[in-house]
This record gives C-alpha cells, structure tokens and sequence, in this order.
C-alpha cells in the first residue's frame, strides 16, 4: 500500500499494517482487501455496494476493521454495511473513513451502518473521521448508523471527527428492547469555514432499557456546528444526554436536546453547555510554564478526550 494509504489507516484506525482477525479495506469506491474468520463472515452485497458482516453466537473477543480511505478527487462514494450480531457475541468494531483530497473538486463519502444486534450480546464500536490534502476540493462524510438492540444487549459508540472534514451530516437511530443498554460518545472538531450537524434519535421501547449521550466538540474560526439528540421513553426506562461545547473565535454552535417521555416511569434528562475557555484555566498552565498557545491546546486536547 502507498505511504498517503498507511498514514490515513493509522489516523482512523490506529493500523500500521493489515489487522489481525476479520477486516474489509475500501479505497476510492472498491474493496482491495477482505478476511474473514471462522466466527466472523465478511461478504460483499448482492444488490448494493457494501458488505454484509455475521458475527456468529457466542464469539467473544475478535475484533473486525472496516476502515475506508479516499486519495482521489472528484469521487462521491456510497456504501451500505450490515452488521448481524449473534446472541452473546462480544466483539470490537473499527471504522472510519480518511479523505485525502489532491485536486480542486469535492471528494464524498455516505456510509450507511445498520446493526442488528442480539440477545444478550455486546459490541464496541468506534469510527474516527479525518481530511486532508493540498488541493482545494471539498472533504465530506455523511454517515448514517442503524441500530437495534434486543433484549439485555449493549453497544458502546465512540464517533469522533478528528480534523479537516469540510462538511459533515450524522444521523443516529437506534431502538432499544427490554434491559438493552446504548452509549453513545461523540468528539467533533471544526476550523475554518467546515460545517457539522449531528442528529440523534433513540428510542427506548423496552422496559429496564438505558441510553447515555455524552457530545463533546469544539469550534473553531468561522466553523458551525448543530447537535440536535433526542430521546424518546416508551417504558420504564432512564435516558441522559450531555452536550459540551467550547466556541472560539467567531464559530457558531447549536445545542438541541430533546426527550419526550411516553410513560410515568420514563426518567430522561438532558443538559447543554456551551462557553469559552476559561481565562484562568490558561494563566494556571502558563504558571507551569507553557505558552498561551500551548496551554489553550493542552485544554482542548483533554476536553476532548
């Protein structure tokens, strides 16, 4: 593979080689490499672009990379990829897609992820999303994530947007049945002129089920940003969603939570912040002997975290 490829496979996935276990690589629009494990299959879809991905009951401890990077300009991609989840399973799932955009006209890449996740299983699931490139063409990623949960299973999200993506539009749904637990953590970062909207919709219709939301982002410049997560409680059930932002320069941000409880032993709760970094956060490094610039970085990097 290319120097520009191994750099953006690090940067989405931590890979500095082809990964162990099962894994599926998609450069510019095609899949270049796939393997798949006796308990994971990994085949390509008959009637669409994108791979089907079965996780038989009870694997535990495999993981599966599903990393996709572009290095071309002028390329709008599109994949759909299913992921069956057996009973019981517990396995980790690496995604991400790196943009590095060499020309003058838009690169785009749409993925959209439906999970069939089930009884009693567990996943962990992380997509990290980054752009580069000299050329002045746009960078920009569209992901759409599906999820079901059946009865006493849990996925844990972590979506983070690294750096250098010009325009991005999230949608998460996700329905959740008796006893499912969901977490979802998600990292934004944007400069410059970029765009960033993230809308959630999780439904809690399974009695005892349980849903976290922690957004964490930061803007930049001239950038914007609209976080709009809602939950909805159709049983006994409990839902949090948290949104912090730090705004610099002359950014934008837009906080919507929203919960709407169906029955008398929903308990949902939302909260938003917004604001600057504070001032004596700054002087307190400086004392330590770091620059403005250096302690700002400092704040920023660990607010993300």
């Amino acid at each position: 593979m290319e120097r520009t490829d191994l750099d953006l496979l690090f940067k989405i996935a931590d890979l500095h080689e082809i990964p162990q276990g099962a894994y599926n690589i998609r450069k510019n629009g095609e899949g270049v490499k796939r393997h798949s494990t006796a308990n994971i299959e990994i085949k390509p879809k008959e009637d669409k672009p994108g791979i089907d991905i079965i996780v038989k009951p009870g694997t535990r401890g495999e993981s599966v990379h599903i990393p996709v990077i572009i290095t071309a300009e002028g390329l709008n991609d599109l994949v759909y990829n299913t992921f069956y989840i057996g009973d019981y399973a517990d396995v980790l799932i690496v995604a991400g897609c790196g943009i590095h955009n060499p020309g003058s006209t838009k690169s785009q890449h749409d993925g959209v992820h439906n999970f069939i996740i089930g009884k009693g299983a567990h996943i962990r699931y992380v997509e990290k999303h980054y752009g580069e490139g000299e050329g002045t063409g746009e960078r920009i990623l569209n992901p759409q994530t599906n999820i079901e949960l059946a009865e006493g299973a849990t996925a844990e999200l972590e979506m983070v947007q690294i750096r250098g993506v010009d325009s991005t539009k999230r949608e998460t749904k996700a329905v959740l049945g008796k006893g499912a637990h969901l977490l979802i953590t998600e990292r934004l970062l944007t400069h410059g002129q970029q765009t960033a909207e993230s809308d959630m919709s999780v439904d809690l219709e399974g009695e005892d089920s349980t849903v976290q939301i922690i957004s964490r982002s930061v803007a930049q410049e001239k950038s914007k940003q609209i976080f709009y997560p809602r939950v909805a409680g159709f049983n006994k059930c409990r839902g949090h969603v948290q949104c912090d932002a730090i705004i610099m320069d002359q950014a934008t941000v837009r906080a919507i939570p929203e919960i709407t409880a169906h029955h008398a032993d929903a308990q949902l709760v939302h909260e938003a912040a917004i604001g600057r970094i504070a001032g004596e956060q700054i002087i307190k490094l400086m004392t330590l002997g770091l620059s403005a610039k250096e302690a700002e970085e400092t704040i920023l990097q660990g607010f993300m975290k």
